[in-house]
């Protein structure tokens, strides 16, 4: 009889065993409440970090059956730095930091905003007034950055080669600090920085805009994934996806609220981002996926790769189909509900 009972203990605990295993699975359970958890990077401004402000206020990871743990970072080449060391499972970047995805080093998930905040700044009492003036100034840039772009579009325009400039390399907080006082004659930077720097130098110059390049060069920000998740979790990234989706409706819905939403959820001042919506372009995911549907999305990302190349960023870029998921993007549609 103990010898009986000593066996069925024994399969007792092997089916414990088997059910604790089936329930180890990386995907959701709604009827069990289980959730997966992702890593996404972010950046503390109003683009790299609204739609995850609206994700969380929104309750949108949850319905996802997701668990979002989310991690700051200063620029966009470090969270792709993140990716590839696997510490990192999607991450936001600004349209200067694309030329990572066209080599290969992240896959494009979604675009998120179109970026018009960057700008070449000048102080006033260096004779700056236009691109050609940059020759033999000291000028301030994050390199990698979407600044870091403007300045080789600013420094293109003027026929100016980057040795014309002295180059100043150091991160966007540094920059701010070197042009307010007046360690540089120039800075390549964006909004809100800029705001910040308005404070301390009132009348400084906006050399170069965003806006002068478009429409025939369009700058996207996006979210990205590491290189092979994709293919090996496409359920994952269409989730993932189809959260974007969502916080990007309800922010094309309701601008004005969305930046009072990222200001809560960065811990700023309401007024400290009103107007962030100014420098942006917001699309809705219909529009968005027509555009991936036609080809326009690629194009955007193709046209940058020109730049990025001229830059010396790209030795081989690939072409926009090869890093921009955007059948993913599409299929995530269908879970996307309309904007609350």
């Amino acid at each position: 009889m103990k010898r009986r009972t000593a066996g069925l203990w024994a399969a007792a605990a092997v089916l414990a065993l088997v059910a604790s295993a089936a329930g180890c699975s990386s995907e959701p359970s709604s009827s069990s409440g289980r959730t997966t958890s992702v890593t996404f990077g972010y950046i503390a401004d109003y683009s790299g970090s609204a739609a995850l402000a609206v994700a969380a206020k929104q309750g949108l990871w949850q319905k996802a059956g997701l668990s979002p743990d989310l991690k700051v970072f200063t620029n966009g080449p470090l969270q792709v730095q993140a990716l590839g060391a696997g510490n990192l499972d999607f991450g936001y970047l600004g349209p200067g930091a694309l030329w990572l995805p066209a080599s290969g080093k992240a896959k494009i998930v979604a675009v998120n905003m179109l970026g018009q905040a960057d700008r070449v700044i000048a102080r006033p009492g260096t004779g700056i007034t236009k691109p050609a003036d940059l020759k033999n100034k000291k000028v301030a840039v994050a390199e990698g950055t979407s600044g870091d772009m403007i300045l080789n579009l600013a420094l293109d325009q003027a026929g100016l080669k980057p040795s014309d400039i002295t180059r100043v390399t150091m991160d966007p907080s540094t920059v701010v600090t070197a042009f307010s006082s007046g360690q540089v004659d120039a800075a390549a930077i964006w909004y809100p920085l800029i705001d910040t720097i308005k404070k301390r130098v009132p009348d400084l110059t906006e050399v170069s805009r965003t806006e002068d390049y478009y429409p025939e060069l369009t700058f996207p920000n996006v979210f990205v994934t590491q290189p092979d998740l994709p293919d090996k979790n496409p359920a994952l990234v269409r989730k993932v996806t189809s959260v974007l989706r969502q916080a990007n409706d309800w922010i094309a819905a309701h601008p004005e609220e969305s930046e009072k939403v990222t200001a809560n959820f960065l811990k700023l001042p309401a007024d400290q981002l009103a107007g962030s919506t100014k420098y942006v372009k917001l699309l809705s995911s219909e529009e968005l996926t027509d555009l991936t549907a036609n080809g326009t999305v690629d194009g955007w990302f193709n046209g940058l790769t020109d730049v990025f190349t001229n830059m010396g960023k790209l030795k081989s870029p690939a072409d926009a189909k090869d890093y921009y998921v955007g059948d993913l993007y599409k299929a995530a549609g269908a879970a996307a509900g309309p904007p609350q």
